[in-house]
């Protein structure tokens, strides 16, 4: 090899670690910004005052019904205290939105709806620290009105396959899925599973002024 062609691909190796280092901080900022995302306040609840003895009237029309999250919007916050993990949940399980964050698996209930809650995340970013729960230790699922506190009951290796984790179940349960095993290098094998049952939860106020 001619030493111009030494340097031509000298040049081409700089070149390209220079877009990949690009490409790895945008990766990592766009994760950061997901993962800080504020919870929003909760919503306003409007108490109507009425004379003694009035009854309330009719809403005129029904409310409007309640439409389904976007892709990639904010739902939740999830955190796991014995781990130091705080995620964003966003809606949607796809490659887009799991590169953001947490991503809520589509035909599962959304989170504070009953049944079995299915949220995913990378193990190699998002999902990094699950890696260290152990049964037993809180996870906490914070919406815009509740915060649902849940404790891990179980956790299982499964195959890509085996979906019915996601089954619905009779009681509130929090199930979350990443890949397995954790330090593996490519497309990894199995699937990590944490399911969690709901042990309490509370309304979130706004604070007074």
């Amino acid at each position: 090899m001619t030493r111009t062609a030494l340097r031509w691909l000298q040049w081409m190796l700089l070149a390209l670690g220079v877009v990949l280092g690009v490409w790895s901080a945008t990766s990592y900022f766009q994760m950061e910004q997901t993962r800080r995302m504020p919870v929003p306040p909760p919503p306003l609840t409007i108490t109507q005052t009425l004379p003694d003895g009035a009854k309330p009237t009719e809403p005129a029309q029904p409310p409007p019904p309640v439409q389904p999250p976007a892709r990639g919007e904010w739902l939740a916050r999830l955190e796991a205290p014995s781990v130091r993990l705080t995620a964003t949940v966003l809606e949607g399980s796809d490659d887009a939105t799991l590169k953001r964050g947490a991503g809520h698996i589509e035909d599962t209930p959304l989170p504070g709806q009953t049944g079995n809650v299915g949220i995913a995340g990378h193990r190699d970013t998002t999902f990094r620290a699950l890696r260290r729960v152990k049964v037993g230790d809180p996870l906490d699922l914070t919406t815009r009105d509740r915060v649902y506190h849940y404790r891990i009951a179980q956790t299982s290796i499964v195959s890509p396959k085996s979906v019915e984790v996601l089954d619905p179940t009779a009681e509130p349960t929090l199930t979350l899925v990443t890949c397995y095993p954790f330090e593996f290098l490519g497309h990894a094998p199995k699937r990590f599973i944490i399911q969690a049952r709901l042990v309490n939860q509370e309304t979130r106020t706004v604070p007074a002024e």
